[in-house]
Order: structure tokens, then C-alpha cells, then sequence
């Protein structure tokens, strides 16, 4: 894992890691999620402030209603296109060999770029995910995603898309925390060498009040927001914490100054409690 440092004009400094992918290239380990982040201006100043932050991977979907603004920001920033990384998904009614197709042509018609640095199917939609995915395949080989994945893929749905797939899945995009740990999927992802993605690494806040989380945040100094992407961190997760607001963009990329002790990861790994806080395909055909 490669690590590198910028500091910025306003003397905040960003510390950026990155993950190799089976394609070789480097996935920044910290990115800016827009989920629920509002069209237009607001979604165009928060990537524009991660990018100014010095953050280089943005995750969008076109399901976010906001590739329009994300794509804006990207192509007016001063960051060279070729240093920032770029996620969009494949919704649920655009399933299917022809219509995934169409479907990245269009987001990349909104995000008014050539290419996407990773493509996701964004949920194992029954009876279409396996065409979807020859869809994903060719846009890899044509060079419209310089890498393919999926996104709440859980243990069955890996297991039969590695069972047919001529690509493997470069990510796995799952909600993960100290409250989800998803240890199966995981581990399959780690014998496969496929990258794991954490979307809503914060819980949603449901959990920032934890009295244990609280008191390793304490010990380390650090915020509880910090301590959880920061236990992501240490398992070698990618994580996509997501705000509009300046301070937070900045406060959830400072990671790379302190690390949690053994004791302490042990003690967030025990909180385990299968908590959900959106989607949750466990169970999904």
C-alpha cells in the first residue's frame, strides 16, 4: 500500500493511501461519497472541497440523481482527470446486457467524462445480474471502465458470479463498520483479491454515541467519526464517508497520524451486532 502526503494552502494536510486493484492500478482508500448529497451546487462544493483537500476518489450512482454535478466539479478542478478516481453504478431498472450498456454510456454522458475509473452494479438484481455483469465485462475491455465491480454483493452472490464471471470483481462495495462486519464476504474478497468497499462507514450516527467507541476515541484523541474510519482503515478497507460540509470533508481524511492499538481494535471488533442501516441483501435471491 502506497501512502503519500499533501498539505494545503489552508494548512490542513490530507494524507492519501491507496490500494492496489487486480488491474494493477491504485484505488484511493479514502473517497467522498454523494449519496443523499443534494443536486447542484451542493454536491459540486463538496467535491470540489475534497478535491481541494486533497481526496482523489469521488463515488457517485446514477441512482444519487447527482453525476451532472459530480462530473462538473472533477472537469473544472485543477487536479489533473487522470488523478481522480471516479465511481458510478448500474441501477436496478438499467439490469441487463443491452440496457447496462446504455446505461454507462449515459452516466458517462452526464459526468460529461470518457471513461470511469471503476463501474458497479449496484444491486445482485435476480435473473438480469448475470447479464449485467457480461455488460460490465465488455466495458472493461473497451475501456468505458478501467475496472468493474458490484456493490451488496454478500457470500451467494459472489460465489456465482466467480462461478461464471471471465473477469473477476475488481470491488465489493458493502455497508461495513465495527456494527457490520460482513467477516464471510470479506473473506471471500481476500481469497479472490478483490478490493472491499465500506459505504456508510459512519453508521448513519447511529452509532456515534456508543459508550465503547466513545472511550477509544478518548484514548486515541480522535472524534468517534474518525475512530471508526480509521478501524476501516486498519482492516484495509476502502471507505466512502460522506459530507457536504467542509470541516467534515477534512476532519474524515485525517487518519494517517495516529493508529488504533491492538486492544482497542479487538475492543470495536467485539461490537459487532449485524446492524444494518440501509439496504441489506443478506438474503436477497
Amino acid at each position: 500500500m502506497l501512502v503519500t502526503e499533501a498539505r494545503h494552502s489552508d494548512g490542513m494536510s490530507v494524507t492519501t493511501a491507496t490500494i492496489a486493484l487486480a488491474t494493477g492500478a491504485q484505488i484511493p482508500q479514502v473517497g467522498l461519497g454523494v449519496w443523499q448529497s443534494p443536486q447542484g451546487a451542493g454536491t459540486r462544493d463538496a467535491v470540489t472541497a475534497a478535491l481541494e483537500l486533497g481526496y482523489r476518489h469521488i463515488d457517485t450512482a446514477r441512482v444519487y440523481r447527482n453525476e451532472p454535478d459530480v462530473g462538473a466539479a472533477v472537469n473544472q478542478s485543477s487536479v489533473p482527470r487522470s488523478e481522480i478516481f471516479v465511481t458510478t453504478k448500474l441501477w436496478n431498472d438499467d439490469q441487463g446486457y443491452d440496457s447496462a450498456q446504455k446505461a454507462l454510456d449515459a452516466s458517462l454522458k452526464r459526468l460529461a467524462l470518457d471513461y470511469v475509473d471503476l463501474y458497479l452494479i449496484h444491486w445482485p438484481v435476480p435473473h438480469k445480474r448475470r447479464e449485467s455483469w457480461r455488460a460490465l465485462e465488455a466495458a472493461f475491455a473497451n475501456g468505458k471502465a478501467k475496472a468493474i465491480g458490484v456493490s451488496n454483493y454478500l457470500v451467494p452472490h459472489l460465489t456465482e458470479l466467480l462461478g461464471e464471471a471471465k473477469v473477476k470483481p475488481h470491488v465489493d462495495q458493502i455497508e461495513l463498520t465495527p456494527f457490520l462486519q460482513r467477516r464471510e464476504t470479506r473473506a471471500l474478497c481476500q481469497q479472490h483479491g478483490i478490493v472491499v468497499e465500506a459505504y456508510s462507514p459512519l453508521t448513519r450516527g447511529a452509532r456515534l454515541e456508543d459508550p465503547i467507541l466513545g472511550a477509544v476515541a478518548k484514548a486515541a484523541q480522535r472524534t468517534p467519526a474518525q475512530v471508526l474510519l480509521r478501524w476501516g482503515i486498519q482492516h484495509g478497507h476502502v471507505i466512502l464517508p460522506k459530507s457536504t460540509r467542509r470541516e467534515r470533508i477534512a476532519e474524515n481524511a485525517a487518519l494517517f497520524d495516529f493508529a488504533l492499538d491492538a486492544a482497542q481494535m479487538t475492543k470495536l471488533d467485539r461490537l459487532e451486532e449485524g446492524l444494518a442501516t440501509g439496504w441489506d441483501p443478506d438474503g436477497a435471491p
